[in-house]
């Protein structure tokens, strides 16, 4: 069940819905342009309606009588019709596309709104290329519903119940002929929108599978080059191309089988009516402008049932897209406030790990197995061990990146689940080992988390960086357009940027995770230098996952993880003595360095 701030029974009664009904139930946010629409609707078919009466009146009274006057009146009154078929088509087509382009819009904020606030659980296990799909195309099918095919089925209904009741009252026993393709029609197409639901779901299923060959190709299209895989990647991609093909194949098969059988069932009642209708205008039963009418009558009669048929498609496919829509709006947040979760305002240093466990979702091994220690205020913690240790997995638990699995992390005493998520990590500043950049410029990359920062104090925290005689060098400064995801820059480049985003924040709490890793060593150790400065005049505690020597040297206290265990903790001279293991990574580092100086 989703977790949002409506009320629970909102909730449950919303929840109970069809992902479709959910999306008509948006009609209520727009009435005007709803009560526009269907207004429209109406007078449009009464347009139509009137019109076979007016040739009738021209046939019988004016052709037939010879009277100038009627057959005047009644042209007239056809282009009064038209007219009136034109307005109020356009009425009904603007407003049922400003009602879809709205409530779409609603909905694209709302499923955006709602990733933003998924927790990395959840992301780490739904691929980036669905979630585009359904933001993207499953939104766009939707609209397309709203716009055309939910207006097709609603006039269509409207008109089908009043030219019935027009050929009732014309000629009863020609219009229950008339009437039986209404039932078998209907009857063909729900068929279709039964058997053929989970077939239009598939369909979109498959464009997500291609869209995420397509975003990792991109993605990784330096690697497909260095590694001369273009063809193979082109397999790949004409291989999932083929089997979206194939699928769309199977709903135009489904669609072959239902509607030439509709098609037909209107073609023969339209050889009945001419039939018995001729027959009743030659026994003096019917007269030729009332045969005519009937018969302009019957075009509009079959127009709904075409065009309701071609809406099935489309409402097959618009059910499809809700359903998958909802699934994300729907989705659990794991990682929320508590009820009554407090802010988090100031950190007087003493960060406690209680017999933490976590394993990872939908891992069946734990990332840690029972740690436990506690930091001293103003502490400059390393985190050290080997790939898979457990390091980064100990620093994405203080800002709640995800929570415990058993035990308790506590900041100075309470639990971090009690404070609010919001003014939690907004406290921390952390530079993750994957640096992310946006596209914009350097300025707005370094601002990101403070947009209203001064052009001083991102050259502060540029210069703290390492970063920004290299902006400087660059003609626009700091003005320079960054490339989408950082291209031009260089690995060490993009990091240097992203430390320097993070220490714009106002944070108590600092973790720099592997932050440095492509940096070259002497630059690092400048940066290292001017941060050693930083934590200790603005943090009370912080936490880096340590890479080189020189950071395991300077750090108060040195954590050793080994296989999600906490194996040993000490300065470095106490490690260098009592740890083997310590040793061994030491070493590892050396031979590294050598090899990178090299």
């Amino acid at each position: 069940m989703i977790k949002s701030t409506q009320p629970q029974d909102q909730r449950q009664e919303m929840s109970s819905l069809l992902p479709l009904q959910r999306v008509l139930v948006r009609f209520k946010t727009y009435p005007w342009l709803t009560l526009g629409a269907l207004l429209s609707a109406l007078l449009l078919i009464a347009a139509y309606a009137v019109t076979p009466q007016l040739f009738r009146w021209a046939i019988d009274q004016g052709i037939a009588e010879q009277n100038f006057q009627v057959v005047l009146y009644s042209v007239t009154g056809l282009v009064a019709a038209a007219i009136a078929r034109g307005v109020f088509n356009f009425g009904q087509s603007f407003c049922a596309e400003a009602l879809s382009q709205s409530i779409v819009y609603d909905i694209r904020n709302t499923i955006f709104s709602k990733i933003q606030k998924l927790s990395f659980s959840y992301h780490d296990q739904f691929p980036t290329s669905q979630l585009l799909t359904r933001v993207t195309s499953d939104v766009e099918q939707i609209r397309t519903f709203l716009s055309t095919s939910l207006l097709q089925v609603i006039s269509g209904v409207i008109t089908l119940i009043t030219i019935a009741v027009i050929l009732l009252v014309m000629n009863w026993e020609l219009a229950i002929i008339t009437l039986t393709v209404v039932p078998l029609s209907g009857w063909l197409m729900a068929r279709f929108l039964q058997r053929n639901n989970l077939l239009f779901r598939q369909v979109q299923d498959q464009l997500g599978d291609l869209n995420a060959v397509l975003q990792e190709n991109l993605l990784g299209m330096r690697v497909v080059k260095a590694f001369v895989r273009e063809e193979a990647e082109t397999q790949r991609y004409t291989g999932l191309n083929d089997d979206l093909i194939a699928a769309n194949m199977k709903t135009i098969a489904a669609i072959r089988n239902t509607f030439p059988f509709i098609f037909l069932l209107s073609n023969l009642v339209t050889v009945m009516v001419v039939g018995y209708g001729g027959a009743a205008v030659i026994g003096d039963r019917f007269s030729v402008g009332e045969l005519v009418a009937f018969n302009s009558y019957l075009f509009l009669l079959l127009q709904p049932i075409l065009l309701i048929g071609f809406a099935a498609p489309a409402i097959a496919q618009a059910a499809a897209s809700a359903e998958r829509v909802y699934e994300v709006v729907d989705a659990e947040i794991e990682i929320r406030d508590r009820p009554n979760a407090i802010p988090f305002e100031t950190c007087g240093g003493r960060i406690t790990f209680e017999d933490v466990s976590f394993r990872y979702p939908g891992s069946s091994i734990p990332a840690l197995r029972n740690v436990s220690f506690e930091t001293k205020p103003n502490e400059l913690i390393a985190i050290l061990g080997m790939t898979g240790s457990g390091k980064s997995s100990i620093v994405n638990l203080i800002p709640r990146f995800y929570d415990v699995t058993s035990g308790a992390i506590r900041i100075d005493g309470r639990d971090v689940r009690d404070f609010t998520l919001e003014s939690l990590r907004s406290r921390i500043g952390t530079v993750f080992q994957e640096t992310t950049l946006f596209s914009g410029t350097i300025f707005s990359n370094i601002t990101y988390a403070q947009p209203n920062a001064s052009l001083e104090e991102v050259m502060t925290v540029a210069q703290a960086a390492q970063i920004h005689d290299f902006v400087m060098s660059l003609p626009e400064g700091y003005d320079t357009i960054v490339g989408e995801r950082g291209v031009g820059l260089s690995g060490g480049q993009k990091q240097r940027i992203a430390i320097a985003r993070t220490l714009l924040t106002n944070y108590n709490i600092l973790i720099l995770d592997d932050s440095t890793s492509a940096v070259d060593a002497q630059t690092a150790s400048q940066i290292q230098a001017a941060l050693d400065d930083l934590m200790r005049r603005r943090t009370c505690t912080s936490f880096v996952v340590a890479q080189r020597i020189s950071t395991v040297r300077n750090a108060d206290r040195i954590l050793l993880m080994d296989k999600g265990r906490l194996v040993a903790q000490g300065t470095h001279e106490e490690l260098m003595h009592h740890s083997h293991l310590y040793g061994v990574i030491l070493e590892s580092q050396v031979k590294r360095s050598q090899e990178a100086s090299v």
